[in-house]
């Protein structure tokens, strides 16, 4: 047993390090599914405007302007589409914090506006009915389509297509059910997105008419204006939308495309720098790295575990050589060659590997599980990743077996009988 501790070790790290990069891929898959791999998204910022100062040329007098921004606007986004080529489509995002009501049932959510491009951006199908029509984003209609987890507390065992749940203060006619998504806890914290399928959403153009537009400046505001000098310091979201996603056409263009509507909305929002334009793939890529450093860990951890229990079989099989050298004189001289002499030491060898490699998997798969409850590290063991720690225990078994069954066969019969 002690014998076999380095391969034990060696071959557990093997294990837990192929488990947790099975689990990174399959949790990086899912994640480019979530964001898309050709999307790039804009996410507005609430910035405190700042006194800007100005020259006059002619006069040589100083004076201070506030620059404003418009925020994030459905105007952005038709700029985006309308000027840059490479673009394939924008899908704006307005949510409201409200509470969904029916039948004496009440729950706090995100009631989102958004266009079918949403749907398409996100990967995510319709279960029941439809997506929302040309005349409803035309008309802004009560029209909504809800996510699985919301027809599930709010029509349990109905038809949810053509009746009613109200949001907020208005009452939206369900024409959609969409299908269930499941998501890790992990991932929606990791890329910030929320529960999908507990969200309702309606036409974009319905969000600006029937809720509060907020890029609009109203009557309430302007008083609030009045009383309070300061109300530019402390004005809260102005931003029209809450989100951008801009669907590229190719990989390729993503890098130039991020830069170029960041120049874009800088110009557009008057030099403000009110937006936070988010490449997906580069997130995914900071989280790549991170979990190969770690990889990377348990591979030189695995790597010198896997040598050391190797030089342990070589000393044991020395020692065991040199302890049975009579035995050797009496197998050879009575027909043995050298040839059986190395394999039976071989066989030895890789024995010892192989147990070493049997309570390695096991420790391994235990590991694995540990890393996953503890950590929330997403761990897969494949079948390949234990046929390759057998391979692995049987091979060091194998290459350090070989210098001390040499040793074995080398004896000279006659002398090995005279050993004590």
């Amino acid at each position: 047993m002690l014998t076999s501790l380095g391969i034990i070790f060696g071959v557990a790290s093997v294990i837990s390090m192929l488990a947790i990069g099975s689990g990174a891929q399959m949790e990086i898959i899912e994640q480019i599914k979530l964001l898309g791999a050709n999307n790039i998204i804009i996410q507005p910022v609430s910035v405190q405007f700042e006194g800007v100062i100005d020259e006059d040329e002619q006069n040589g007098q100083r004076a201070e302007r506030v620059r404003f921004s418009p925020g994030l606007t459905l105007e952005d986004a038709e700029s985006i589409i309308r000027i840059i080529p490479q673009v394939e489509y924008t899908s704006p995002e307005i949510e409201i914090e409200t509470a969904f009501i029916r039948a004496g049932l009440r729950r706090s959510g995100k009631l989102v506006g958004v266009t079918n491009r949403f749907f398409e951006s996100q990967d995510y199908r319709v279960a029941e009915g439809s997506y929302f029509l040309d005349n409803h984003m035309e008309n802004s209609s009560a029209v909504a389509i809800i996510g699985h987890g919301i027809k599930a507390r709010f029509f349990a065992g109905e038809d949810a297509i053509g009746r009613q749940i109200k949001a907020g203060n208005t009452w939206l006619t369900v024409i959609g059910v969409l299908e269930e998504r499941v998501v890790s806890e992990q991932n929606l914290q990791t890329l910030g997105i929320r529960d999908y399928n507990m969200d309702i959403y309606t036409p974009v153009t319905t969000a600006l008419l029937r809720y509060r537009n907020r890029a609009h400046v109203s009557v309430m505001d302007v008083q609030e204006a009045a009383a309070n000098r300061n109300q530019v310091q402390q004005r809260g979201n102005y931003h029209q939308l809450d989100r951008l996603v801009i669907r590229v056409t190719d990989t390729d263009y993503m890098g130039s495309v991020a830069g170029i509507v960041s120049r874009m909305l800088e110009r557009r929002h008057n030099n403000v720098v009110d937006f936070q334009v988010i490449v997906p793939d580069q997130l995914l890529e900071q989280e790549q790295r991170t979990r190969n450093i770690f990889n990377i860990v348990l591979a030189a951890i695995a790597s010198i575990s896997l040598i050391v229990g190797g030089i342990g079989i070589m000393n044991i099989m020395l020692a065991s050589v040199l302890e049975r050298t009579r035995e050797i004189g009496v197998r050879m001289s009575l027909g043995a060659t050298r040839r059986d002499v190395v394999l039976q030491f071989l066989f030895e060898a890789v024995a010892i590997g192989l147990t070493g490699g049997i309570i390695g998997i096991l420790l391994g798969i235990g590991i694995s599980y540990g890393i996953e409850h503890s950590t929330g590290i997403i761990t897969i063991i494949s079948p390949l990743a234990v046929v390759i720690s057998f391979v692995v225990s049987v091979s060091i078994g194998l290459i350090f077996g070989i210098y001390p069954a040499r040793q074995a066969a080398s004896k000279d019969p006659a002398i090995s009988l005279r050993y004590e």
